[in-house]
């Protein structure tokens, strides 16, 4: 079909390969088709395609020892159903540094640069770079575009960038990144003409975050140097008293793969339930079950005095947005976070936020409260199709 271009949009994490193949013709974009490599590098590794419908076009089990497997193995399963031929990959980076600031069409002087940045996000840079050269392995002359998660947060200011720490560690880059960046800038993107002067976003999954924008630019945010800080999230704690660390490091004996466990899979949600880092399933126990109970009202707790430090970072709010998977679709989550919020000007209508409406706050709300469903594979593709589609 004349105008038509097939770009693939693949998100490789550590042990899993999310990927969205879109048909870009005239400026609009159409799914032709969704789904997962899931289990890398454990056993039971399984693949999942699904078309625009939901329908299932495939489910195989294949063993998925590293990133590079499931690449390969998604691309076996395009051949084997005969998907459209690619044009071009856009991959979501996790962190793109302090110089990274929009997204790039991926060349050899940016690989290696983006492997000097492993030590920055040692967890989430070796999949992603890895995604990248497993498709240059497999198709040479594809072009690929990697789009920075951290990027929409490099106009915040010094005074919010900045951790009060010795010059040297800031000129080293030792700063606050934030992240969920594609997110917020897919939000901004649905908001248009709709975003008010002073946005708070707040981006609630597994990993959670949120963004404060002020006439369309990123002032503040909540995670830090890593994806582990801001508040509590499914299974990171958030902020911590740097004592913390030091009191394990020095009396419980923890090395540094200890620590590591402890605040990228043990801590939050879950550590704090002891049952779940899903929110659902706590929501489900938590009237039977004092911990999970607990862990629901931190959360909610913890959500509410970043969303207090964010207004008085932009010195008052005109709308609160609620996006990812526990902001989506969380009701109950959504009353828990606003309330006690009325001196913000935000009034929850029960019957607007319990029926997923997209507007849920109150009609006399001073504050607008909204649910927009995010979509960061679209925005990937956005950004794949503007650098590397011709126009004219």
């Amino acid at each position: 079909m004349p105008g038509r271009h097939i770009i693939l949009c693949i998100n490789v994490g550590s042990s899993s390969c999310k990927f969205a193949l879109y048909s870009v013709s005239g400026g609009v974009e159409s799914i032709v088709a969704e789904g997962a490599a899931d289990r890398i590098s454990t056993s039971g590794g399984k693949i999942k395609i699904r078309d625009a419908h939901g329908r299932s076009l495939a489910e195989a089990h294949r063993e998925l020892a590293r990133p590079q497997v499931a690449v390969d193995a998604l691309f076996d399963e395009f051949e084997r159903l005969k998907l459209p031929r690619l044009e071009a990959v856009g991959h979501r980076i996790v962190y793109g540094g302090a110089h990274h600031v929009a997204p790039e069409v991926v060349t050899s002087a940016l690989l290696a640069d983006l492997k000097k940045l492993i030590p920055f996000a040692p967890l989430h840079m070796p999949g992603g770079i890895e995604g990248i050269e497993a498709v240059a392995a497999r198709h040479p002359k594809l072009p690929q575009v990697a789009c920075f998660d951290t990027a929409f947060h490099r106009g915040i200011p010094e005074r919010a960038e900045r951790f009060p720490l010795p010059r040297e560690l800031w000129d080293a880059g030792v700063r606050r990144y934030g992240f969920h960046g594609i997110s917020y800038e897919y939000i901004m993107q649905a908001l248009g003409a709709d975003a008010p002067p002073r946005l708070i976003i707040a981006h609630l999954g597994n990993g959670a975050s949120m963004a404060a924008v002020e006439n369309g630019r990123p002032r503040d945010t909540t995670m830090g140097f890593t994806p582990a800080g801001g508040f509590m999230m499914g299974t990171r704690p958030g902020d911590l008293d740097p004592g913390v660390i030091l009191y394990l490091l020095e009396q419980k004996g923890y090395d540094a793969a200890q620590l590591g466990e402890l605040v990228n899979l043990k801590s939050g949600l879950l550590g704090v339930s002891a049952l779940s880092a899903d929110v659902k399933t706590l929501l489900d126990a938590r009237a039977t079950n004092a911990d999970a109970a607990l862990a629901i009202e931190m959360f909610c707790y913890q959500i509410r005095k970043a969303i207090g430090a964010l207004t008085a970072a932009l010195g008052g709010m005109d709308m609160l947005v609620f996006t990812g998977g526990i902001g989506e679709h969380a009701a109950a989550v959504r009353a828990e976070v606003c309330e006690g919020l009325e001196h913000l000007g935000i009034t929850i209508d029960a019957r607007r936020n319990d029926s997923g409406q997209d507007t849920i706050s109150a009609a006399d709300s001073r504050c607008r409260v909204r649910v927009v469903p995010t979509d960061e594979n679209l925005m990937v593709a956005r950004h794949t199709a503007r650098l590397v589609i011709p126009t004219g």
